[in-house]
């Protein structure tokens, strides 16, 4: 699809649905470190293009969707890489000289293909290899400040990215504005908000009970209930607007937070029996190693839940901190209530997120030691203000 297909005459609304619609293949990439509202803005997208008979892949280097959105009808899969990327083709010349047999195996790393003639032999001038077009031509990236933001997928795939239109679609204020069209909205508290009013600008009567479950449980996720303190009378209409279309919230509430799997509450326990509190501060944190992981049973999408039980469990708290080993590196979650910015604790760590909530990474570091430097940053910061 050519850029000059989004024509700017086109509504905001319009040129997303015409970029999908007209696109070969469409793709659908979250970060490297999704919220649930990510996923749940992916997997209504693909929600409402399936039922217009049209098919799109999601792709995250984090993987699957959190077990909890299992109640979802209609998710599909959430690939952890591109998969079928591009096509190579090899071309041997077979006029003169037929084919008798075809084989392949492996050695080591590598593929040998073998050909046997019939009769004759072919020579180099006889053999071509040619490449495929990408298999998808357009990409929705959603809920990244800038490309390096997709992580692993950006870093294996960096050619494909800059040679496809790129859609970009969050609600940050530190959002580059990296796509060829952006569709960024400061006023939104999730993605999933700014989904339904793109659908809502373009055609209303696509909204039905499933997709609006689908928004609203975005929303709900990103906003905690709608209890987090950046929750505006637009939000709060716009969730309205969800449930007069059918959207379930006793469903959603249920799942998200009243349903615990048996591994998300060992993690829960193992992260409880960490807890520590700054009382002056009002700062909460805790911490999880690999092995809390794998003694839970827990993905690493179950951070999340912890984040929710942190601050449920510690009233006082206007800020909340976990800690996890990811590779060689450390990641956290800082969540920060009014009047503190999450982005602003964050800012030392290149944070991504929200003012309310943001993941940083320390790269080459120990638990023990990310923890003094992070937290004690936060306290001077805390001071200081």
């Amino acid at each position: 699809m050519l850029l000059d297909d989004l024509s700017m005459a086109l509504t905001h609304p319009q040129q997303f649905f015409r970029a999908i619609e007209t696109a070969r293949r469409p793709l659908l990439v979250l970060s490297e470190n999704p919220s649930v509202d990510d996923y749940v803005t992916a997997l209504a997208i693909r929600s409402l293009f399936l039922k217009l008979e049209k098919e799109i892949d999601i792709a995250t280097s984090a993987g699957p969707a959190p077990e909890s959105l299992g109640f979802l009808r209609e998710t599909g899969p959430v690939h952890g890489d591109l998969p079928n990327l591009k096509k190579l083709t090899i071309k041997v010349q077979a006029r003169d000289t037929k084919i008798d047999e075809l084989s392949y195996n492996m050695q080591g790393d590598e593929l040998h293909i073998h050909l046997l003639p019939k009769s004759g032999t072919w020579n180099e001038s006889d053999i071509h290899i040619a490449t495929d077009h990408y298999r998808y031509d357009t990409v929705v990236i959603i809920g990244c400040q800038d490309l390096e933001q997709m992580g692993a997928l950006y870093r294996k795939y960096t050619d494909f990215f800059h040679s496809v239109t790129l859609l970009n679609l969050d609600h940050s204020a530190g959002n580059e504005g990296f796509g060829h069209v952006n569709f960024l909205d400061l006023r939104a508290v999730s993605n999933s908000e700014i989904f339904f009013h793109l659908l809502h600008e373009y055609n209303e009567s696509l909204i039905d009970s499933e997709l609006a479950t689908h928004l609203l449980a975005g929303m709900i996720a990103k906003t905690r209930s709608f209890k987090s303190d950046d929750v505006t009378p637009h939000t709060l209409k716009t969730a309205s607007h969800l449930f007069s279309k059918g959207a379930r919230r006793e469903e959603i509430v249920k799942h998200l937070y009243k349903t615990r799997s048996v591994s998300t509450l060992r993690l829960w326990g193992r992260a409880l029996a960490r807890l520590k509190a700054s009382d002056g501060h009002r700062l909460v944190w805790t911490m999880l190693t690999r092995e809390d992981f794998a003694r839970a049973g827990a993905e690493l999408n179950a951070v999340s839940n912890v984040v929710d039980e942190l601050m449920l469990t510690s009233a006082d708290a206007q800020i909340g901190v976990v800690f996890w080993e990811s590779g060689d590196d450390i990641e956290a979650i800082i969540h920060a209530m009014r009047p503190h910015d999450a982005l602003l604790l964050g800012a030392p760590y290149k944070a991504s997120g929200t003012r309310n909530e943001v993941r940083i990474r320390l790269k080459g570091t120990k638990l023990g030691n990310a923890e003094s430097q992070v937290i004690e940053r936060i306290k001077r910061e805390v001071k200081a203000n």
